[in-house]
């Protein structure tokens, strides 16, 4: 895991950045493309179109403010490459990689973060150990259910909540999705898909099985 909380530090550093640099330029009318590979694309050409506009004390300062962007890129470069090479050479990762929704962050960030999958009773603990169950509350016998529990391990939780918007957005139309959506608010619907890729990857790697694709299409 210091590997992906490096990566995630630097990538908060380098929104930091990239903040900054569209706040100045926009004090000078210059708006910047959102995304960041947009704006790897239009930075050059912005500062070489401004080389006439501004001083050449501030420009120095945004070039250096964009070498060390660029540079911050290339160690989160070399973090993935790092963690591509995990993947690679784990076993457990590469099971839960073909689930759909984990990619190599969440692969290598559940098997890192969750050790032995058998110090789970069950996939639904798992989730729970996640914060991807509702939290419960009860008075006069009855019992109300509110928001994740957020407990466990922050970083997971995010990839598995990420992992499961892709999906909702990229599958809307397939029948347990729709019918998940037409029932629930849409964030409910994509903690619900949180929830239960949490399950599907303690039960590959506790059970030592393949995915299974029809288990996962079974309705939530």
């Amino acid at each position: 895991m210091a590997l992906h909380r490096l990566r995630a530090q630097l990538m908060k550093f380098r929104i930091m950045q990239t903040n900054a640099l569209r706040g100045l330029l926009y004090e000078f009318g210059v708006v910047l493309p959102q995304g960041h590979t947009a704006l790897l694309k239009a930075l050059p050409d912005t500062l070489a179109a401004l080389d006439t506009q501004l001083p050449a004390m501030l420009l120095d300062s945004l070039r250096e403010q964009w070498a060390r962007v660029q540079q911050m890129q290339v160690e989160i470069d070399v973090i993935e490459r790092r963690l591509a090479a995990v993947l690679r050479e784990t076993p457990q990762c590469q099971q839960i990689a073909e689930i759909p929704g984990v990619g190599l962050l969440t692969a290598t960030a559940a098997v890192a973060t969750m050790g032995e999958a058998s110090s789970f009773k069950s996939g639904r603990e798992f989730a729970a150990w996640a914060g991807l169950v509702p939290r419960q509350r009860g008075t006069g016998g009855h019992v109300r259910q509110l928001g994740l529990s957020k407990r466990g391990d922050v970083y997971l939780r995010t990839l598995l909540m990420h992992g499961a918007r892709s999906i909702v957005i990229r599958h809307r139309n397939v029948p347990w999705i729709a019918a998940l959506l037409a029932r629930r608010p849409y964030n409910v619907a994509v903690a619900a898909v949180a929830n239960k890729l949490a399950r599907t990857i303690w039960a590959v790697l506790a059970k030592g099985k393949p995915y299974d694709p029809t288990a996962f299409s079974a309705a939530a």
